[in-house]
């Protein structure tokens, strides 16, 4: 669905609410030319005690550490983004949306160099649905092993949540696309597994999980996070600085993503390869169920997740 078909009017931008038409920049953009911006995705939930964002604090986290490497100096504290983004979501009568803060070099000067190019802030927010699909979450996805390689963190900080280096994600996205698989999984330069173009993986074997190591090339994802925490206190044994094989996608039990777009989804089959039963296996399963229903009725445990509209 564009955005033409929602029911949205309204972004924050630079410390103003404008109109959604109006919020636009120019053409010289430093951070359109160069890539030199830094974004976050964060879901807002329509739980039983109302609107919530799910870990806000930890996504304004690293919003704010993806802007050190760059430079990139947010001339808005938390408080200012908070209260933006709350009030966005109220002004648009939004339940459960997706939030989208970007922070990037304006326009001034176009040499390689941002001197002297100011920072540009906004955020928006928009009804979203299931990132891979509606059966996704259920029946799980298709994938396959992408040709492009993620970069190195020696070449690009990797865990900063850049804009240009998404170009990498969308070369591994789209060449998956082509040949007919819903997604793409990206090796790291050394060909272990890193992650999917816009999601973190998890490998299941023998009941117990494995992820890759953030020193494999990896955003430090904080759905991520969030299921290695939730999966530890359903009982299992959560190995998070794993290295994995390109042969162990196929063996695997089970596999999934992990992302805010697409929260929890198994993955099915990669390269042609039926993983498990070729189905979403019980360990996904019990995991995937466990996020949800958090997210429906927040635990006490988990109440700091969440921060109210």
């Amino acid at each position: 669905m564009g955005f033409d078909e929602m029911d949205v009017d309204t972004i924050w931008m630079d410390g103003e609410f404008v109109d959604w038409e109006d919020a636009q920049i120019h053409v010289l953009t430093h951070g359109l030319h160069y890539g030199t911006g830094i974004f976050e995705g964060v879901r807002c939930y329509d739980t039983e005690n109302g609107p919530a964002l799910f870990r806000w604090d930890a996504h304004l986290d690293r919003f704010y550490q993806s802007g050190e490497p760059y430079e990139l100096e947010i001339g808005h504290d938390r408080e200012e983004l908070t209260e933006a983004t709350m009030e966005l979501i109220r002004r648009q009568e939004l339940e459960s949306c997706y939030v989208r803060p970007i922070a990037f070099y304006g326009y001034n000067s176009l040499g390689v160099s941002p001197t002297d190019c100011p920072t540009r802030t906004a955020i928006a927010c928009w009804p979203w649905g299931t990132y891979l699909g509606e059966d996704a979450l259920e029946k799980g996805v298709e994938v396959m092993v992408s040709s492009w390689r993620k970069h190195s963190s020696s070449q690009i900080p990797t865990n900063a949540k850049t804009t240009g280096l998404y170009v990498n994600s969308m070369l591994a996205g789209e060449e998956a696309r082509r040949n007919g698989y819903t997604e793409a999984i990206v090796l790291d330069k050394e060909g272990y597994v890193a992650e999917g173009p816009g999601e973190n993986i998890f490998l299941v074997r023998d009941g117990e999980l494995f992820t890759p190591a953030l020193s494999q090339s990896i955003l430090d994802g904080i759905t991520r996070q969030s299921v290695i925490e939730v999966a530890r206190d359903l009982g299992y044994t959560v190995h998070d600085q794993a290295t994995i094989s390109r042969g162990e996608l196929n063996t695997a039990d089970e596999l999934f993503f992990t992302g805010t777009a697409a929260e929890v989804t198994p993955i099915k089959q990669v390269d042609n390869v039926e993983i498990g039963s070729g189905t979403r296996g019980p360990v996904t399963e019990e995991i995937q169920q466990t996020f949800f229903d958090m997210l429906e009725s927040p635990p006490e445990k988990y109440d700091d997740w969440f921060t109210y509209v």
